[in-house]
């Protein structure tokens, strides 16, 4: 039955953007959007959650379901960073599986087979990504290296390698997911481009900008939490006008504190300048965003921040502490 307001010709079709850390998943989604919409940094981790991400092209809906990267840890806080990704399988119809054609490949399906043990995977497609960085792709051995793939991972069915930094090949790997797409209504409707909210990605770029201006500090042992989020919009229009914001970055140590302060200030006000911009081109409207930092020892241990920051717990979490 055709759904009110949906073109007779509407497709849509969920993905699952999969693969160990740092191998370009977000670089890709953020590729194929046309916009930044994923943060991205040099840093492996950078993606803490699982979210959708909305792409259509003529009548075909694509989910993107953008996932952290699959890791070997003990720790609570990648134990939910891993769980979040291992879900972003579940109800996907394709899986595409990014793999770093530029260093040796078959560990890496190796350690997704491990990781995903257990779990009934949808088809998968294998996107050997970083194609910019191999001088001659001629000569990599892409048959033999898929022949030994699918013996590792039997759900996979076809391959593409690209570039998300040329965009080479990224349209040939567009065009044949609209081509798989089924017959079905869209599931997002009036332009959504995501199913979070500006709350969310207010938090992941004030986020991003520290991870890159921390550089090796200590990017790992911040998190960032919305502590007042509050849109003022026009009475007649409806647009937002004003966006007050005011965010805690959440540090382990005291000597930490200083580092995100900065001397006299400069670091946090360079943070704050560079996620206000990102922040302002999201909602349309003018931004006050005020950052502080919060020591908040072993957040990454304590139940109430990790719910806060969108990692509920796992199927293997640890007893974690529950005090704020």
């Amino acid at each position: 039955m055709l759904i009110e307001d949906q073109h007779p010709d509407s497709k849509s079709i969920m993905l699952a953007v999969l693969g160990a850390p740092n191998v370009g998943k977000s670089s890709l989604i953020n590729y194929m959007m046309g916009t930044d919409l994923s943060i991205v940094t040099n840093r492996p981790q950078t993606t803490r959650n699982r979210f959708h991400c909305i792409l259509t092209i003529d009548h075909t809906e694509i989910i993107l379901v953008d996932t952290p990267g699959l890791h070997k840890s003990n720790l609570e806080f990648n134990k939910r960073m891993n769980d979040q990704a291992r879900g972003g399988s579940a109800g996907a119809d394709l899986n595409l599986l990014l793999i770093d054609i530029s260093y040796n490949v078959l560990p890496q399906f190796a350690e997704f087979a491990r990781q995903m043990e257990g779990e009934d995977l949808a088809e998968t497609w294998v996107v050997f990504s970083k194609l910019d960085l191999i001088k001659d792709p001629k000569a990599l051995p892409i048959e033999e290296i898929m022949t030994a793939a699918k013996e590792i991972v039997p759900s996979i069915t076809n391959h593409y390698i690209l570039s998300s930094k040329t965009g080479d090949n990224v349209h040939q790997l567009t065009g044949d997911i609209c081509d798989k797409a089924p017959e079905s209504p869209h599931h997002y409707l009036d332009g959504d481009i995501s199913n979070r909210n500006e709350r969310f990605f207010a938090t992941e770029y004030i986020r991003e900008q520290a991870f890159q201006l921390l550089k090796e500090e200590l990017p790992y042992e911040v998190a960032v939490v919305i502590e007042e989020y509050r849109d003022f919009k026009d009475k007649e229009t409806k647009e937002n006008v004003d966006t007050h914001i005011s965010a805690a970055i959440l540090v382990n140590r005291p000597s930490q504190k200083g580092i995100v302060v900065g001397k006299q200030g400069s670091m946090i006000k360079d943070i704050g300048t560079r996620a206000r911009k990102k922040i302002t081109a999201m909602t349309g409207g003018k931004v006050h965003l005020n950052l502080h930092v919060k020591v908040s020892p072993k957040w990454f241990k304590n139940n109430w921040v990790l719910e806060e920051i969108g990692l509920p717990r796992s199927a293997d979490s640890n007893r974690v502490w529950r005090a704020r």
